[in-house]
């Protein structure tokens, strides 16, 4: 395809050529409507001036009859060579006064108004003139006939025509020209983001659409769609992080498993021991099931496809219901765990999702909100604050450095005062990913002394109802707390 068959084929080019013929159509209608409101115009003085006329000689008529119309048509007529039309015969056609030398002759046989072509006295090579001209029938077979010259109004008329299509031919021409400039322009621009597009496609996943700064639907379009691919290269970053620690942290358990079954298979002599074997075989089985179970819950939160299920959720319910779940596992650790959700908050969510997260932040505080094996001390809360509902999960342990939070909340990532406990740290990895599902967001603050996590949601938007006693959550399933 040739430079200018592309040119001709963009959209902008097809949109300028269409308001180029809209506009036309409208300079055509307005051009039009001002001819015609000249020419009425025109008309209409040229019918006062004939009336005016008339009236003046029928006055003279009634006082002097025929000699003195004759008298005063000739007298005007001397008076006005051009402009207005004066013709006095009689019945026979001679010609008494007046400055028309030739008429039609039809057009004196019968009284009336009418356009005729004449002829001005002592011109007889020249062309006949346009006139609009009244004839009366006066006693004795007399013809008076009084108009005026239509020249004027021709030339007029020839001056808007000829207006009209110059006034045509330069909105074409520039409309064409300022299209192709637009297009140009356009293509210009589309044709650089179709190049970094290809380059995008090709694997180089660092480039990125120019932004010109003009803020117009080029740049937010680009903005757009460099936020999608930063999107995307962080989602790839993070699909080579997990299987890079997948294949890390997964391997230490799966050699464990192949030992403990290797053992069994040498040492185990009785049914006692081949008990025993296999349930350490099923429990590290379990832990690893654990961590897919978590890792598929992350990639149905990061990819959207929790969002089927999404619908009005009390997260002052959901609260209650995982204190009461833990409550047994908090007396076993000698731990305090108390709950502060008062009548219902309502948000927009996936229960099953929300329930687990708050379980995972519920028992990373019971794993590691104790400070030199003293009882440790969670609460939960559920606030309502604004347009906002927050779900905060904090203790009284050595908490997280500030340093060290954003990256707590990564894949598989456990801080170095948590690897001598049990963990795949998976749960605050997951908890971000619920709140980015949900349009909220997960932060990790200082509880002085201790942790303090806080999941904030969106509210519904009838979100704060009167206080009321609400049935108990059923109890939501673990799974791979930090």
């Amino acid at each position: 395809m040739t430079a200018l068959g592309k040119l001709l084929r963009t959209t902008a080019f097809r949109l300028a050529l269409a308001y180029l013929v809209v506009f036309a159509a409208l300079s055509m209608v307005v051009l039009g409507y001002v001819s015609w409101h000249a020419n009425a115009l025109i008309a209409g003085q040229l019918n006062a001036t004939v009336n005016a006329e008339i009236t003046g000689l029928a006055e003279q008529y009634r006082q002097g009859g025929i000699r003195k119309l004759v008298a005063v048509v000739d007298e005007r007529s001397n008076r006005s060579p051009g402009g207005s039309l004066y013709l006095l015969t009689t019945f026979s056609g001679e010609v008494l006064a007046g400055n028309v030398s030739a008429a039609p002759a039809a057009s004196l046989a019968e009284a009336g108004e009418r356009e005729i072509p004449y002829q001005r006295t002592g011109e007889t090579t020249t062309a006949p003139y346009p006139a609009v001209v009244r004839v009366f029938l006066l006693p004795g077979g007399y013809r008076l006939l009084v108009g005026r010259d239509t020249e004027e109004r021709e030339r007029l008329s020839a001056v808007i025509a000829n207006a009209v299509q110059w006034s045509l031919a330069l909105v074409v021409v520039l409309g064409l020209a300022g299209g192709v400039f637009v297009a140009k322009r356009v293509l210009k621009r589309l044709d650089a983001m179709t190049e970094t597009s290809r380059t995008i496609m090709a694997g180089d996943l660092s480039g990125r659409l120019a932004v010109t700064g003009s803020d117009d639907e080029f740049d937010r379009l680009a903005q757009a769609t460099n936020a999608m691919l930063d999107r995307i290269n962080e989602l790839m970053a993070g699909l080579k992080e997990v299987s890079d620690n997948i294949a890390h942290d997964l391997k230490t358990p799966l050699t464990r498993l192949r030992n403990r079954a290797e053992a069994a298979l040498r040492t185990a002599t009785g049914e006692e021991e081949w008990r025993v074997a296999m349930e350490q075989v099923i429990a590290e089985s379990e832990g690893m099931i654990r961590i897919f179970d978590a890792l598929l819950l992350i990639a149905r939160a990061e990819s959207g496809g929790a969002r089927g299920q999404i619908a009005e959720v009390d997260v002052a319910e959901v609260a209650r219901g995982v204190v009461e779940l833990y409550e047994p596992l908090a007396e076993e650790r000698g731990a305090r765990l108390t709950v502060e959700a008062l009548g219902q908050i309502r948000v927009l969510g996936n229960r099953e999702l929300i329930g687990q997260v708050v379980a995972n932040l519920v028992e990373n505080a019971l794993n590691y909100g104790t400070t030199d094996g003293r009882p440790g001390e969670v609460t939960v809360s559920a606030l309502a604050l604004g347009a906002d509902a927050r779900l905060v999960v904090a203790d009284r342990g050595p908490g997280i450095p500030p340093q060290d939070r954003s990256r707590a909340m990564e894949r598989f990532v456990r801080l170095d005062t948590s690897r001598s406990r049990p963990g795949s740290g998976l749960g605050l990895a997951l908890a971000s990913a619920v709140a980015r599902l949900h349009g909220g967001a997960l932060t990790l603050e200082d509880n002085a002394p201790g942790l303090r996590a806080t999941l904030t949601l969106p509210r519904a938007a009838d979100a704060v109802l009167a206080a009321a006693e609400t049935p108990k959550l059923a109890s939501p399933r673990p799974a791979a707390a930090e």
